[in-house]
């Protein structure tokens, strides 16, 4: 260890949309000489958006994607979907704000170990980037991992003939792949499967471009959601009535049901009957285009790939075992699931002695919308109230694994029961700083509509919520309950 510990009011462990939602949540507690340190691996604040392939976009108007209740000051129509450079900016900004109101000691590239509560602080143990170890002493600890996104690897093959990539290296290999015209198949159909379309179809049109979609993802489409110009007045489904709509649905065992509903009602994918839905949305001009510029797209799992012994061919080898010939040279892009490719411990969303609060999936308050646990629950912190307000956690990493189609419809269950619970705790002013709020993109007399059903109903919907989630829990035999009463690890 080197020096003495200093004593910060807040240590916040993470510098991504979570973290900074508990970093700016902070600072409207906190006096303006208070010391925060702020903690992540990364060389930058950014969270994901720092490793993350170049051409991600938002899937939404960049607008509700902030801090607190942070401004974009981006000079571009609300509906633009914000570019990696834009969002990078704009989380910078964020960090220069917070730095206005208190004093926050920045340790970017420092490695978190591992933490100790004593009776009146916590020591925090890290490592910096020469090696050297430090302990830092808090008040409060708040580790903001959130979905804990790496960037994906490319496929391991056996075959020496094809050439294995992510969209993280796209942009870089771009003189290889004008180099030929060598096919191209892409592995996956999720967010980055479409981003990835996106770009390959743009940058070389008429090229053979393939998707191996699984079993299809299905997105939200974005025109119903988030209309533009006057129709924002009349047109248009907010996503909290949707988010409401959902929960009301789901009873933890009908999640075919509630997925056919949501197919027929708001739903669009490039791949016929999709399956999966993980909460992106995909306008149907993305949509259209995408789907006429692949040359084929297959609800099929990609296994691997195998070289011809009797020529230069190699055959990709489907999960069922059927394989498809491809030339020597095609090009492969894992764009597979890039959330919780690895297992982490639990650890409870507020320890026992309540100094130490921990935002991440195995023990989850709002489901897999973290950027709202970084919001709302360090403002519960603050007031104390997270052991005694019946919050739910949900164990989402385990549920994952068990039942990954199910994530979205628990999260939607799982954020209603529990900002029901919020909204009771928390002052008016904190409710309406939110900027994540996705209303927000509506004029305020819409937004009063919803903001009326919801108060009018949320207790009645609360208790179907635990009603479903506590079906999941013992469904899947995963940790979903009140903190106390929660199976334990």
């Amino acid at each position: 260890m080197t020096g003495n510990p200093m004593t910060y009011e807040v240590c916040i462990v993470g510098a991504g949309i979570t973290g900074l939602n508990a970093l700016v949540v902070s600072t409207s507690y906190l006096e303006s000489t208070a010391k925060v340190a702020l903690v992540d691996s990364r060389p930058r604040v950014g969270g994901m958006w720092v490793d993350t392939y170049d051409h991600v976009r938002l899937h939404q108007p960049h607008g509700i994607f902030t801090a607190g209740n942070i401004k974009w000051t981006l000079s571009k129509d609300p509906s633009h979907l914000a570019t990696k450079p834009e969002v990078l900016d704009h989380l910078q900004r964020c960090l220069e704000i917070a730095k206005q109101r208190v004093d926050v000691a920045e340790h970017f590239g420092w490695q978190y170990e591992s933490h100790q509560e004593l009776d009146d602080l916590v020591e925090v143990t890290l490592q910096a980037p020469d090696g050297r170890r430090t302990v830092l002493r808090a008040k409060r600890l708040i580790k903001a991992f959130g979905h804990r996104v790496t960037p994906g690897i490319p496929f391991p093959v056996s075959s020496r003939r094809v050439r294995s990539t992510t969209p993280e290296l796209l942009m870089s290999q771009g003189a290889d792949l004008a180099a030929d015209d060598s096919p191209i198949w892409i592995i996956g159909s999720g967010k980055t499967a479409m981003d990835a379309a996106q770009l390959l179809i743009t940058t070389y049109p008429g090229r053979e471009i393939n998707m191996l979609a699984g079993p299809g993802t299905m997105f939200a489409r974005r025109d119903s959601f988030f209309p533009t110009g006057a129709k924002r007045w009349w047109s248009g489904t907010p996503i909290n009535t949707m988010t409401r709509q959902v929960a009301r649905r789901f009873d933890g065992t009908n999640e075919d049901e509630v997925r056919d509903w949501f197919r027929a009602t708001y739903g669009i994918s490039p791949t016929s009957e999709a399956r999966d839905f993980f909460s992106a949305y995909l306008s149907e001009a993305e949509c259209e285009f995408i789907t006429s510029g692949l040359s084929s797209i297959e609800n099929q799992y990609f296994a691997d790939a195998h070289d011809h012994d009797h020529d230069r061919g190699v055959d990709l080898v489907l999960r069922t075992g059927d394989v498809r010939p491809v030339p020597e040279g095609t090009w492969l892009v894992n764009c597979s699931g890039a959330l919780l490719r690895t297992p982490h411990p639990y650890e409870p969303f507020i320890s026992a002695g309540g100094r130490c609060l921990s935002l991440q999936m195995r023990s989850s308050t709002t489901g897999a919308f973290s950027s709202f646990a970084g919001y709302y629950i360090t403002h519960l912190m603050f007031h104390d109230r997270l052991r005694d307000l019946g919050l739910y956690e949900l164990d989402l990493e385990d549920l994952h694994a068990k039942a990954k189609s199910l994530v979205v419809y628990a999260s939607m269950s799982l954020s209603m029961h529990n900002l029901s619970l919020v909204a009771e705790a928390l002052p008016t002013k904190a409710m309406l700083d939110c900027g994540l709020d996705y209303d927000l993109w509506y004029p305020l007399p819409r937004r009063l509509v919803g903001t009326m059903g919801f108060l009018t109903t949320h207790k009645r919907d609360r208790a179907h919520h635990a009603m479903a989630l506590d079906t999941l829990g013992m469904r899947f035999d995963v940790r979903c309950g009140p903190l106390e009463t929660s199976r334990t690890a």
